[in-house]
């Protein structure tokens, strides 16, 4: 039985507590069908002589990283495969645990991979009720208790010790003991002071050499310390949060929002690169803050960073997956690029391109998100985090609901969402209205409820009776709206999607590739555009058509704005990647032409920073005397 939150702090619903539908259903079964599901199959790494399995092959984090996106998703789906799957692994850990309570492959003792162990056993006993897991995470975290002092965090664990404390907490809110928040703050202690880092300390340019504060999957980590801690000992340090998010815009922030990292922080420039760990770690991070701090830019950057970055990380198929993505991206090949820390390949589709943490890690994301997408708060109510259409079976006073939530968002605006009970009940819906959409207007059961004065941190709170077959329509009004970027450049946002160019793709495989496939991907016609006419970008038509069974294809890509734009020749390659985006206004760029916009994660050639084609007037002329 779970006790009331730690200060204040909103709760999880088990895994399988919120069902997917619609598009977000087909993106899971991509998922199930593909490289997870079939992981196993095609890379030795988390293959049957897998340490964490009793072999004698990979010992550190894979496994574990594997497990942690297998699980969720296996009870999302409620997929007995996937079940099946994760079953071994789950006993072989729970088996492997000795009288100390230490557990885990004997060749390997880092604190690191036993974090991620533990993230993923403890969603397991979420979804299933294993009372096996409550003692096995008590015995380790009582041996850590006691061998912290002599051996701390170093290195990753380090780095990344707010991860730790999340497993204490679950424990924490299962017994209440308060030895576990002695723990808490013994862990905190040794991680990383990444506040102090990010907010004050932060390199402003690319990285030049490796340091554990400017690994980007690490600051993806790190950013969820000071919401943790607060979780912790109830201080309140959004505020320091914050000031890290906005030194990371400052200095490495990208035209989707996020800062960059090609494997160490890569500063401004569009064709940086942004790896996958480092957005489902990010994803993750941006989960608990929305728990704990409960402000709403927290759902409203998860959704940009899942609708954008996150779909744009795989091929549409799921089969394959990059390991630095760009959001300038007009070559994906085997070639050098002046990232701060990359192979050739990094860039490519495939099974293990240049690292393989991302091969393992990159599983967590859809069904994290999936399981995020509302919690409930510590009075009993239901708080939505992001929209998707989904179902949700919960617990409010002892009365059994349902929220049936159908939308087609982020691809269209409207939001409904039916009640079912068989009691009525009294507790608080709490929805998120994004900043961006501040012309948003809300029914409930068909009566208009006015929005001003009633927002609060982001949310507006819907307190009444509830019955069966009550119904909210939110309506999210999206526009076509323009940021700025250094040197004059622009992105276009639609609602929570990044705009791309739509190029047309030509893929290429590469020949004896593992797995289920490797490709280059190049461009078919030409990608070097400014775009005309900016001013009149909030009135731009969309086009829209329902989501294909592949969500994030560019064929069957949601929606589509047919703009006018600019071909730009001043603007080349520079090597195996688009030039720096030329200053603007652009002054060489040719007569305005129709061009296309397409969301970003259906682009996987694109363009998304983008010139402006100047405007030139009639030369003055000259009086006559």
């Amino acid at each position: 039985m779970l006790k009331p939150s730690l200060h204040g702090r909103s709760t999880q619903l088990p895994p399988g507590a919120i069902r997917p539908r619609g598009w977000l259903f087909d993106q899971l079964r991509l998922q199930a069908d593909g490289l997870t599901g079939r992981l196993e199959e095609m890379w030795t790494d988390v293959g049957p002589d897998s340490a964490w399995l009793g072999g004698n092959g990979e010992s550190w984090e894979r496994g574990p990283y594997y497990l942690d996106g297998l699980v969720p998703l296996a009870y999302i789906l409620d997929d007995p495969r996937l079940i099946a799957r994760a079953r071994p692994w789950i006993e072989w850990i729970l088996d492997s645990q000795d009288s100390s309570g230490f557990f885990g492959p004997a060749t390997n003792r880092d604190w690191w991979p036993r974090t991620v162990a533990l993230k993923a056993i403890t969603q397991y006993a979420d979804a299933t009720g294993d009372e096996r897991v409550p003692a096995f995470v008590d015995a380790y975290l009582r041996y850590q208790l006691a061998h912290l002092p002599t051996e701390p965090l170093t290195d990753w664990a380090c780095a990344r010790g707010a991860d730790n404390v999340l497993s204490v907490l679950w424990l924490h809110a299962r017994t209440g003991e308060s030895w576990l928040l002695d723990l808490s703050a013994l862990l905190l202690k040794q991680t990383a002071d990444w506040d102090t880092y990010l907010g004050e300390q932060l390199i402003s340019g690319p990285a030049r050499e490796f340091h554990h504060l400017t690994h980007g999957t690490n600051v993806a980590m790190g950013l969820k310390t000071g919401a943790v801690a607060s979780a912790v000992d109830g201080c309140d340090r959004r505020e320091a949060t914050e000031r890290s998010f906005a030194a990371l815009d400052r200095w490495h922030g990208q035209v989707h929002g996020f800062f960059s990292g090609d494997e160490w922080l890569g500063g401004r420039e569009a064709t940086a690169g942004l790896e996958t760990c480092q957005v489902v770690e990010l994803m993750f991070t941006l989960e608990n803050c929305a728990q704990i701090y409960g402000g709403g830019v927290y759902g409203d950057r998860l959704e940009s960073l899942a609708f954008n970055l996150l779909a744009a990380a795989c091929n549409p198929e799921m089969t394959a997956h990059q390991y630095h993505q760009q959001a300038n991206q007009v070559l994906v090949s085997v070639a050098s690029r002046p990232w701060t820390h990359s192979s050739d390949d990094a860039n490519i589709f495939g099974l293990e391109p240049h690292f393989g943490c991302c091969t393992a890690n990159l599983h967590q994301g859809w069904p994290k998100l999936v399981r995020s997408l509302w919690v409930q708060d510590p009075d009993g109510g239901l708080r939505v985090i992001a929209y998707a259409p989904a179902v949700i079976d919960a617990n409010a006073g002892g009365k059994d609901i349902r929220l049936e939530v159908d939308t087609e968002y982020p691809f269209d605006e409207v939001i409904s969402i039916r009640v079912r009970t068989e009691r009525e009940f009294d507790r608080a819906i709490r929805l998120r209205i994004p900043a961006w959409a501040d012309t948003s207007t809300l029914t409930v059961d068909g009566e208009a409820v006015d929005l001003r004065g009633l927002l609060d941190d982001g949310y507006v709170s819907i307190e009444r009776t509830w019955r069966d077959g009550s119904l909210i329509r939110l309506l999210l009004p999206m526009r076509p709206r323009v940021i700025e970027r250094d040197r004059g450049a622009i992105g276009l946002r639609f609602g929570p999607l990044q705009l791309a160019l739509r190029v047309p793709e030509n893929w290429i495989p590469v020949a004896g590739a593992p797995g289920l496939g490797e490709w280059e991907v190049r461009p078919r016609t030409s990608w070097n555009f400014a775009i005309d006419s900016v001013d009149a970008a909030p009135d731009w038509a969309v086009i829209r058509r329902a989501p294909g069974p592949v969500p994030f294809s560019l064929a069957d890509a949601p929606l589509r704005f047919d703009v006018r734009g600019a071909h730009t020749p001043s603007w080349t390659l520079d090597g195996a990647q688009a030039g720096r985006v030329p200053d603007s206004p652009v002054i060489d760029a040719g007569p305005p032409v129709d061009v296309a916009l397409v969301p970003y994660g259906s682009a996987r050639i694109r363009v998304s920073e983008f010139p402006v084609r100047g405007k030139f007037s009639s030369p003055v002329p000259f009086r006559t005397v």
